[in-house]
């Protein structure tokens, strides 16, 4: 098997094993983990971390499109670090807390649940998009790099924002 197929297959393995675990824990059985440890700080933490990531991936673009290759690639490699950072934060917080109920009503319910559906459904589909748009910058595949990056970008901008509008939104309920 060729490194790069064993790389794409890693991929592969971690874009399903983390939706899973994540799906679980919110889905699952609640409060199953009972730590002693207050993590009522994580959410707003995760908000700061979305919208870390939003301006280092829009400052990454504006970068690489004037050409300044390292500090776009620093951009990126502190981005991923940051959503994976958030990824890892978010589990225990579940882990922890269980999901919160959103307890608007009315038309705004309805707005919260659009973004709340397409920020899940496209967390989900950003994770392998991400983790190969990386492997391909960073191993030097620059024309694959840049012809997933172009799909990348926008499903992640989106995801890190819509992460903090639905913060913004549940924030009343934790």
């Amino acid at each position: 098997m060729k490194k790069e197929q064993v790389y794409f297959l890693l991929i592969i393995l971690v874009s399903i094993l983390i939706p899973t675990v994540v799906a679980y824990l919110i889905l699952g059985p609640q409060n199953v983990f009972k730590f002693d440890v207050d993590v009522s700080f994580l959410p707003t933490f995760h908000a700061i971390l979305n919208s870390s990531t939003a301006v280092l991936l829009i400052t990454g673009y504006i970068l690489i499109r004037n050409r300044i290759i390292r500090l776009h690639r620093i951009c990126m490699i502190t981005a991923s670090v940051l959503s994976l950072t958030f990824l890892i934060s978010y589990v225990i917080y579940h882990s922890v807390e269980g999901a919160t109920e959103f307890g608007g009503e009315g038309t705004i319910r309805s707005v919260y649940f659009f973004i709340l559906i397409s920020h899940i459904i496209l967390a989900v589909v950003i994770l392998p998009l991400v983790l190969t748009t990386l492997y391909r910058g960073l191993t030097g595949n620059f024309p694959k790099h840049k012809k997933i990056a172009r799909w990348t970008l926008p499903i992640w901008l989106y995801v890190a924002i819509t992460g903090v509008i639905v913060y913004m939104m549940i924030r009343p309920y934790y």
